[in-house]
């Protein structure tokens, strides 16, 4: 006689599980470059535009920890986001606010830059972090921790038509 044996819970994620936690992902990731507003550009394509790399002052490379970049900044950063795709900091510093975005992967950095794309804004983009500001605070920012300054230019209307 056939008997049922007793449901047992897997700890692994069923595939719709991982749908949603994807889904939220692109959605957290679609919407944070409009929160940031770091600036954009001319509206009139979606080209990435890094700027001249150098090395930091230091001579050494930020590793992906937002506490870490932080501290080399000179800044305590408040945790914005806990996620298993993303951690975020937000430091606020007289020169100017900026947020440091970190990434386990660097697979899942570059997805996040190609969702910021859409609403453009200037970055500071090392190995597996990312920092969002006005370009005047990402300079000195560049000086400590290395990186390269990327320009995204926004797609759709633009605020002045021409």
């Amino acid at each position: 006689m056939f008997q049922q044996r007793p449901h047992v819970r897997s700890t692994r994620r069923t595939p719709s599980r991982a749908r949603r936690r994807i889904a939220a992902t692109a959605g957290v990731l679609a919407v944070l470059p409009l929160v940031t507003a770091c600036g954009g550009g001319d509206g009139r394509g979606a080209a990435t535009t890094p700027s001249v790399s150098a090395a930091p002052a230091a001579g050494v490379v930020a590793p992906a920890k937002v506490e870490v970049i932080a501290g080399l900044t000179g800044c305590k950063a408040k945790i914005r986001t806990e996620a298993d795709e993303l951690r975020e900091g937000v430091c606020r510093t007289r020169k100017g606010d900026y947020l440091i975005t970190t990434f386990p992967e660097e697979g899942l950095k570059e997805t996040w830059l190609e969702s910021a794309r859409v609403y453009g804004g200037t970055y500071l983009v090392g190995m597996r972090w990312v920092v969002s500001a006005k370009p005047a605070v990402l300079e000195p920012l560049r000086a400590k921790l290395g990186g390269t300054v990327r320009t995204l230019t926004g797609v759709g209307p633009r605020a002045n038509p021409s």
